[in-house]
């Protein structure tokens, strides 16, 4: 096994999108990522959204590189080797409720107690502590009570959510960039294992910018805007002659003026009232009509081609087609092909980031349930009778 994390054991004891997306990012580069299974149906993500001879494409893509052992965490015999193995891990990664590793004996006092130098991710909705600790919490409402659904969509219609769940995903990074902080810590010699507590709620506030100071100092509470971004101006999508749109960012002073001059417009460039960004946020539906108004009168692919020889960032919007035809992720290694049961080859999302040393790889796709519980158990020192023993027992499967 190689990749930067080559070395680090990781202990999932999670289900669906946050902790194992997290873990997924772990496990691409190199880290050794057991996932803790229920008997039986196994994390509801393999039965979420497209299957694949009834598995979710999606759990084929975020459980790959893992290992999935099925251990019943109600039995006493699968606790035990649940503890065991946190007790030789690096980190564990777990979204229970808060509260919900303890009422099974695996807390962080029990397990910082064996493994001092363990690292524990808490993800949860609102965090470790607080009056709303134990609410159950999505993504969704970590969207909604993080602020960024009141800022998504359009004034004229109710808030609206983003197509994926941007909300588990941000709290997913921020668990990642904790762990590895604490990590370094560890391996430095500067101290022994932490908590990282994750919700879901403060994951999707810390990336809402400026929206805060706005409020307490100005009183201006944001909200949704359509395809603009507030404040920043020009930066729209912008409709074309064939039916198409086009993303166009002109915000900063010299790019302005580079725009400015390719849709025939040198007097705005030169305009002292759009010298800068405040002048013409004062004046942004004004501007944001005269690009309307050029790029109507051109397809996407005419309105891309002046846009680019004059160093305008601009793009069209992709679907997942356009993304999969497209030179530049193949170029960059962004579609890579998976094996699937059945003999069946399928293109996934590669890795990020790249790194130029120590890439991430693609060892297999999301495995079947219990595919190494065996091999595993072998590893905690259990023979063929003592692996027997505990199936019969039901604390694996």
């Amino acid at each position: 096994m190689s990749g930067p994390l080559a070395g680090i054991r990781v202990l999932e004891l999670g289900q669906l999108i946050a902790a194992p997306f997290a873990t997924r990012l772990m496990a691409e580069f190199g880290a050794e990522v057991i996932k803790v299974e229920p008997p039986g149906e196994g994390d509801p993500l393999r039965k979420w959204r497209k299957m694949h001879e009834g598995t979710s494409l999606w759990w084929y893509l975020q459980s790959r590189n893992k290992k999935s052992i099925a251990v019943n965490l109600k039995s006493p015999d699968g606790l035990a080797i649940v503890t065991q193995l946190a007790q030789g891990a690096d980190v564990v990664v777990e979204n229970f409720r808060p509260g919900g590793l303890e009422k099974l004996g695996l807390g962080w006092d029990v397990l910082s107690a064996l493994n001092p130098n363990l690292v524990m991710v808490r993800i949860s909705g609102y965090g470790q502590t607080g009056p709303y600790r134990d609410r159950p919490g999505f993504g969704a409402i970590g969207e909604s009570m993080g602020g960024l659904r009141f800022t998504t969509g359009d004034p004229s219609t109710p808030p609206a959510r983003v197509g994926v769940s941007i909300g588990d995903t941000l709290a997913s990074l921020h668990g990642v960039i904790g762990a590895l902080m604490a990590l370094l810590r560890v391996k430095t010699g500067q101290g022994a294992g932490q908590v990282i507590d994750v919700s879901l709620v403060e994951s999707v506030f810390n990336v809402m910018e400026s929206l805060v100071p706005e409020y307490d100092l100005l009183g201006e509470v944001r909200t949704r805007t359509g395809g603009a971004l507030p404040g920043i101006t020009p930066s729209n999508t912008y409709p074309s002659r064939d039916g198409g749109f086009v993303v166009i960012a002109g915000n900063s002073d010299p790019i302005f003026r580079r725009l400015m001059n390719a849709i025939g417009r040198p007097d705005l460039a030169e305009d002292p009232a759009f010298r800068n960004n405040e002048g013409r946020s004062h004046q942004a539906a004004m501007l944001d009509g005269v690009i309307a108004d050029w790029t109507r009168g051109r397809t996407v692919a005419e309105a891309l081609a002046v846009l680019d020889a004059a160093e305008v960032p601009a793009g069209r919007i992709y679907s997942v087609a356009d993304i999969v035809a497209d030179p530049h992720y193949t170029a960059r290694g962004m579609i890579l092909e998976a094996e699937l049961p059945g003999d069946t080859r399928v293109k996934m999302p590669g890795i990020v980031p790249k790194l130029s040393e120590t890439p991430g790889a693609v060892r297999w796709p999301g495995p079947a349930l219990g595919a190494h519980t065996d091999a595993v158990l072998s590893d905690l020192g259990f023979d063929e009778a003592g692996i027997a023993a505990l199936r019969q027992k039901g604390a694996v499967a």
